[in-house]
């Protein structure tokens, strides 16, 4: 069994070496797609690991050319990573066990600790943030229609139990940048209206509110960290919608 690794890559130049080092002794192959945009030299860093590197259009749905090197693949199982994950050597080690057992699963759900503010957060919801990234090719796909979306699998999935390190947030500037880019893509799904968006969704939003987050997922056992993860977290609803009207009206003055 051959396993494709696949990444889509923007300015990583810091990040992408630790996660391609990472999974050499499982991928057969390695596919990378650098977003046109990229204005290090992320793409002869990859080159140092991969043939297969290539330069795609930037659009604002990465997940369209996430999709796309998804579709270049040759192996018979995928492994879809962004750079700023990094496999854990257990995981590698149960990758390649799951796959040769010829499972009876077409994709696998991995556990994901996220780098926040100095440490891996473990509750509040963001551990263990199960993320649906390995499956047999042919089998499972990014449908491309949502900012948060996971990939669809075509049959049975199952879970593995070692993590995928997360890496997202080495400095909160990065957490910020991010923050930014998704609630510019939030705001163009925004449902609802001023109460809601405000005050009701920010508060009670079974994923993103900050007392289901904080509370009910004990994010404050995380301490700092976990408050601030929270709180932006129930922020970057009000915030999408702040933006959404932004988009509709031109002044947001005048929209509100």
């Amino acid at each position: 069994m051959k396993v494709s690794v696949v990444l889509l890559a923007i300015n990583a130049e810091r990040e992408i070496a630790r996660c391609l080092k990472a999974i050499l002794g499982i991928a057969d192959e390695i596919i990378v797609f650098v977003d046109d945009k990229t204005t290090d030299k992320t793409a002869a860093v990859a080159r140092k690991f991969t043939k297969n590197v290539t330069i795609v259009p930037h659009l604002d749905n990465f997940h369209i050319n996430k999709q796309k090197a998804i579709e270049k693949a040759t192996g018979d199982w995928i492994l879809q990573l962004d750079v700023d994950e990094v496999v854990s050597e257990e995981l590698a080690d149960e990758v390649k066990k799951t796959i040769t057992s010829d499972p009876v699963e077409n994709g696998f759900w991995l556990p994901r600790p996220n780098w926040f503010l100095g440490r891996f957060l473990r509750k509040g919801g963001a551990y263990p943030d199960y993320t649906l990234r390995l499956y047999r090719r042919g089998k499972g796909y990014l449908p491309a229609k949502s900012v948060h979306e996971q990939a669809v699998v075509d049959g049975q999935t199952g879970y593995l139990k070692n993590d995928l390190l997360h890496y997202a947030y080495p400095r909160f500037y990065n957490y910020v940048e991010r923050f930014n880019r998704y609630t510019d893509l939030q705001a163009k799904e925004v449902a609802g209206g001023f109460v809601t968006n405000m005050f009701v969704k920010p508060l009670f939003d079974s994923r993103q509110g900050f007392l289901t987050i904080y509370f009910r997922h004990l994010g404050f056992l995380d301490g700092f960290p976990g408050f601030v993860w929270a709180l932006f977290s129930a922020l970057s609803i009000s915030i999408a919608y702040l933006k959404s009207l932004e988009n509709k009206y031109g002044n947001l003055g005048k929209a509100l």
